[in-house]
């Protein structure tokens, strides 16, 4: 019984997706038109977002990244201020102006548990670890990720904290090759087994897309040849594959938070292929957005990037927008109607 109950596990964890590419193509592989999602950003009528009994990540949230590959300082410290800017120190957040990825993160709040309890407005960076060396090699598959997950907490020279209200965020360097990334996926989340790890911990992986598939995972720093006449979008950090990361880790984290194990905020009847709340707007960054269009971003006077959000230390970002429970549309700080 216990042997099979494992393999029932690694089974959903094959099947469990929560970020796919964008922009959305067809049966035929051609791209689908402008608008094709927009049923999902203004309308309820096809969303059937349900709550199921599960708990949300309501603790303060503690985000442990681990560095998976070779990992270039800036790249670091850029994702480290995406990650600080979702919960700013008070010295820090009066001088971020609006629209904020602070703001951003307060839709994700708006989910609750059994309890009416929110998702937790703080959000920590905690402690970080690197495996430069890739102990488990440059090939990765979906389960292996949970395995880098336990060389980190169980690390014989400064191993990473186990939890309880950890996040465990492992990012992957573009020499590392994950299992479907590109082809059906950019980022995922799900929790470890303890067959595996241990214990039952959060966690997500995104992987740095620049030398595989921009095209893809960092749309839209970079465009597919199928998308006529549409020009890259400059990244406002400067780094297309980690700029690209930032909309995809933003994706993973709403998700982590407000469906931590799979059984609390979902739309769909099969909890191993879940709709959550950042999968019903894919490819929405402002006001108008569906299928190849972006919608209205803002821009850099000085650089001429695109972004739609602020951060700590004058970081712009770009971000997906999540799924509002209340409006029952997708909604983001810089949406025209704020």
């Amino acid at each position: 019984m216990h042997r099979l109950a494992v393999c029932l596990l690694l089974a959903l964890a094959q099947l469990a997706v929560a970020w796919r590419p964008w922009p959305p193509r067809n049966g035929s592989g051609e791209l689908e038109g402008i608008g094709a999602s927009k049923k999902f950003e203004g309308s309820s009528e096809f969303v059937k977002l349900q709550y199921h009994m599960g708990p949300v990540l309501a603790a303060d949230i503690t985000v442990h990244p681990i560095w998976y590959g070779r990992w270039p300082a800036e790249q670091k410290r850029t994702i480290r201020a995406f990650v600080r800017s979702l919960s700013p120190a008070a010295s820090e957040e009066g001088a971020i102006p609006s629209p904020s990825v602070a703001a951003w993160w307060r839709t994700v709040r708006l989910y609750t548990d059994q309890t009416s309890a929110n998702v937790s407005a703080v959000v920590k960076l905690g402690q970080e670890k690197t495996d430069a060396r890739m102990s488990r090699g440059a090939r990765l598959t979906r389960l292996d990720i949970q395995s880098v997950v336990r060389d980190a907490v169980t690390a014989r020279t400064r191993p990473l904290p186990v939890d309880s209200s950890g996040v465990y965020l492992v990012l992957t360097s573009p020499d590392v090759v994950v299992e479907n990334f590109c082809a059906q996926v950019c980022g995922f989340h799900y929790f470890t087994f303890p067959s595996v790890v241990g214990y039952t911990l959060p966690y997500a992986w995104v992987g740095n897309s620049a030398r595989r598939c921009p095209e893809v995972c960092a749309y839209p720093f970079a465009i597919p040849s199928y998308v006529a006449g549409r020009k890259p979008e400059a990244p406002p950090n400067g780094d297309v594959g980690v700029d690209g990361m930032v909309s995809v880790i933003a994706h993973e984290l709403a998700e982590l938070a407000s469906n931590p194990l799979a059984n609390a905020w979902y739309a769909g009847e099969d909890p191993s292929f879940p709709t959550e709340i950042a999968d019903l707007c894919e490819g929405i960054y402002g006001t108008g957005g569906g299928g190849a269009y972006t919608g209205q971003l803002l821009t850099d006077v000085r650089s001429g990037a695109s972004y739609n959000v602020n951060g700590v230390g004058g970081r712009k970002f770009l971000v997906q927008w999540v799924w509002n429970p209340f409006l029952s549309y997708c909604s983001g700080p810089n949406a025209l109607d704020q």
